[in-house]
């Protein structure tokens, strides 16, 4: 299964908008628009079809956790002995 194929199959099952994926990625500070959000959707013969790279799937996938989840709270230092 191509990187494509789960993120189109992610928004599906999440039932996800544009909008919303670029807002999940701008959770991890990763920045895309619209139109490079659309070429990864596209059909594999369309002529503007982008094969969506390992990073923006890995900080889609981060930024997924942190949208359902919430931040991670911060660690508490441990105390000396």
């Amino acid at each position: 299964m191509s990187n494509n194929e789960i993120m189109k199959k992610l928004r599906v099952a999440l039932k996800l908008r544009d909008d919303d994926i670029i807002e999940i990625l701008k959770l991890v500070n990763f920045r895309t628009t619209k139109t490079e959000l659309s070429a990864i959707f596209r059909a594999e013969d369309h002529p503007n079809f982008v094969k969506c790279k390992d990073q923006l799937l890995r900080n889609f996938l981060n930024g997924l956790v942190i949208h359902l989840r919430g931040p991670m709270p911060p660690k508490e230092k441990a105390e000396s002995l």
